[in-house]
């Protein structure tokens, strides 16, 4: 007799605001509202009021107003920045094809744009005889290693198998929630876009039998034909991010700089292949430079995965002498990108960025973000979903403050004579809960997850975000497009690289 799904929820929001849900700007005009509200009153002048109290009526409708799920002042921020932005051309890259290439070695430097314009894609020995890409941001002070991964899945298994697969995933995640683990960030990216059937064509002609039946080899031609573009494929990826900060120590006894770093972050991934194992994750490879931009060209220009797709099966015969898989990290970026509003334009396609913003309030089974995957013909999905272990102390301290906050406005509304709210009680029981589990021995998690859709066609974009944020209403997510920083959005979301936590609890 098989027992029941296990089920899950006690998701928490960190409070961003500067007082409540108010940001610092909203503070202040509250205040400043209040302020020149009491000037008629002061004054006791009727016509000071009618110009204070206008002014004061539209302080207050900046601070507590939403504009598409932003408040009136972090919108009219936005607008105004991005509309600066436009003016000055900002928000425009185009690559550095007549970039001068570097008088030492004769390269060409990387060309990213955005956020990730600071990351550089180095080379180190994975200890096995190959090469493996890592990204290294010199702002950030991190190093991470990404992954190619597969995975056995949950939805075709009994709630047994589901609980287990969960639970060592859990038990992976936990092993990092230590004050000296040098591992910042693990990230899952997925993304689901159309096969073009390249990989299936090149595998049966290499097996085609000489002597087939012409009718045979014609039929299956003609399936080949009709199944490639019908098929969708999925592209899941692990990225592990160290810090040098954390691991100062463990670096200098490496030899120190990039080198001592390489060397640290080769150690851990290879120390945690065990816990991916035991989570049901097999490593197919851990990606090399040309590898690393491959995923970041694929993303930013979605007709290239034939080219690369057909180039990489060609790759595997033994008699192969043309150019080897993968990119030239100085290829990875897109040639031409353009930042809008509410949309992201590059190199012929459109993609549009979501955040999760609220997670199922109910309790959910293992398999609530499926709907987010499901295969689309006209459109390219990604999530990325970013983890950030915080180590015993911490967790602590800030499960502790969400409980001396949450206590005090409960007393607080208790002493003005409010009604407590069903969800102000379960945000309190969530908070207790978490902390008793922390006591218990179980791990704390900042997480974040990033969504994007990608088009060729712009007029199929609004159809295509329509679907997702539909289908996300079925997994019971609350998504909020990332107006203003789509370029920031697709950086998170469709390229395995780890971002997408701020240092310090402020929202984006």
């Amino acid at each position: 007799m098989s027992s029941q799904p296990v089920t899950y929820g006690g998701w928490q929001s960190e409070k961003s605001g500067f007082m409540g849900n108010l940001s610092g700007p909203g503070f202040a005009m509250v205040a400043a509202a209040s302020v020149v509200t009491l000037i008629p009153i002061n004054l006791g002048s009727w016509s000071a009021a009618g110009l204070c109290l206008p002014i004061a009526l539209t302080l207050l409708v900046l601070a507590f107003g939403r504009v598409l799920g932003l408040s009136a002042d972090e919108w009219i921020l936005l607008a105004v920045r991005h509309q600066i932005a436009v003016a000055r051309k900002q928000n425009i890259f185009m690559s550095g094809a007549y970039a001068p290439r570097s008088q030492t070695t004769g390269e060409q430097p990387m060309d990213l744009p955005g956020i990730i314009a600071r990351l550089r894609i180095l080379e180190a020995p994975d200890g096995l005889g190959g090469r493996l890409g890592i990204v290294h941001d010199p702002m950030a002070g991190t190093y991470t290693a990404i992954a190619r991964i597969t995975f056995p899945g949950l939805a075709l298994v009994d709630t047994d198998k589901q609980s287990t697969r969960v639970a060592t995933w859990a038990g992976f995640l936990r092993a990092y929630c230590t004050e000296d683990s040098p591992i910042t960030r693990i990230a899952v990216h997925q993304r689901c876009l159309p096969d073009d059937g390249a990989a299936l064509r090149s595998w049966t002609s290499r097996h085609l039998s000489p002597d087939a039946p012409p009718a045979a080899v014609k039929a299956l031609s003609e399936l080949m034909e009709g199944a490639g573009p019908a098929a969708t494929t999925r592209e899941t990826y692990l990225s592990v991010t160290l810090s040098s900060s954390r691991a100062r120590l463990a670096i200098k006894g490496a030899g120190g700089g990039q080198i001592g770093a390489a060397a640290v972050l080769v150690r851990e991934i290879s120390t945690m292949h065990g816990g991916l194992s035991t989570a049901s994750l097999q490593v197919v490879e851990w990606l090399t430079p040309r590898g690393v931009a491959r995923t970041l060209r694929t993303a930013y220009e979605p007709t290239s995965q034939v080219e690369f797709a057909t180039r990489a099966a060609a790759a595997q015969q033994p008699d192969w002498q043309g150019t080897e898989s993968g990119v030239a990290p100085e290829l990875a970026g897109p040639a031409y990108a353009v930042t809008g509003m509410g949309a992201y334009e590059h190199d012929g396609a459109h993609s549009v960025s979501y955040q999760v913003r609220g997670w199922p309030q109910s309790e959910v089974h293992a398999t609530f973000l499926q709907p987010l995957l499901r295969p689309k013909q006209n459109a390219r999905r990604s999530l990325s979903i970013v983890y950030e272990p915080m180590g015993p102390r911490r967790a602590r301290q800030e499960l502790s403050k969400e409980k001396a906050k949450r206590s005090s406005a409960r007393y607080f509304r208790a002493k003005t004579g409010r009604d407590e709210s069903e969800d102000e009680r379960r945000e309190v029981e969530t908070a207790r809960r978490q902390d008793m589990a922390r006591a218990a021995g179980q791990g704390v998690m900042r997480m974040t997850a990033v969504l994007a859709v990608t088009v060729t066609d712009v007029g199929e974009l609004e159809t295509a975000c329509a679907e997702l944020t539909a289908d996300a209403s079925a997994a019971g997510l609350e998504l909020r497009r990332m107006w203003g920083s789509q370029d920031v959005g697709f950086a998170i979301a469709a390229l395995p690289l780890g971002q997408g936590l701020p240092d310090r609890r402020v929202g984006f």
